[in-house]
């Protein structure tokens, strides 16, 4: 029998880890507004890690892939057509099932976990 040790992958102080230099927000609505991200682990269908944002507001879509986040700080409201405003805090949790369209509206910077899974 042969086995085969896999490394596990971690991402330790996740509230001040350092996620890089930020960019512009390539779909922003506010001017200035930016964002950065560290990715943990990725492989052809799924990958996570961390991504912040300044506040202001941005167009979203996830098309082609499943995004499940874990709100780490911060405060944001996710706008839907045809839906209610959402807010989301610390260790709230969203899905945005592919095909998901909407506006983030980022209140206070704003950071959080992400898994995003391929169709």
């Amino acid at each position: 029998m042969t086995t085969t040790t896999v490394r596990t992958r971690a991402a330790h102080g996740t509230d001040a880890l350092d996620l890089g230099a930020h960019a512009p927000k390539p779909t922003a609505l506010t001017a200035g507004q930016t964002e950065a991200s560290a990715t943990v682990w990725d492989d052809a269908r799924i990958t996570t890690g961390l991504w912040e944002c300044t506040p202001g507001d941005f167009t979203a879509e996830r098309v082609g892939y499943t995004e499940i986040c874990t709100i780490l700080s911060g405060r944001v409201t996710v706008e839907v057509a045809g839906e209610e405003p959402e807010e989301f805090g610390p260790g709230d949790v969203m899905v945005m099932p592919s095909g998901w369209v909407g506006v983030w509206r980022v209140h206070e910077p704003l950071r959080k976990h992400f898994t995003t899974i391929a169709d």
